[in-house]
């Protein structure tokens, strides 16, 4: 790969997190997910085949640029999502702390 098809990638990568939080703040999770595998997809190019290439200059402080955004739109997103992630595993654990009561002592609460 060379350096302008590495900075690409990377502001492929960028796009895609800016579009995840946009997901994220309007609470479309199943586009999040989608946005997220897609963007998965792109780090594994990032991460696979040839050997780094060693960016200079400008390209450099481009990539520095584009990992700062990614970061910062992640930790946004991060901060979204975890209170619903949360939320959602108080619900799932209370119902099934309720199927178990139900089936412990029955439905409905029946009396001796």
């Amino acid at each position: 790969m060379n350096e302008q098809e590495i900075i690409c990638l990377y502001e492929n990568v960028a796009t895609i997190t800016d579009q995840m939080l946009a997901a994220a703040r309007s609470g479309d999770w199943e586009e999040l997910t989608a946005l997220e595998q897609r963007c998965a997809a792109q780090v594994s190019m990032l991460k696979s085949g040839e050997p780094p290439v060693a960016l200079t200059g400008a390209e450099r402080e481009r990539k520095v640029e584009i990992i700062k955004k990614i970061l910062a739109d992640d930790r946004e997103i991060r901060n979204i999502t975890e209170p619903w992630m949360a939320k959602l595993a108080m619900l799932i654990n209370s119902t099934g702390t309720e199927r178990k009561l139900n089936q412990a002592y029955g439905a409905g609460g029946r009396s001796n």
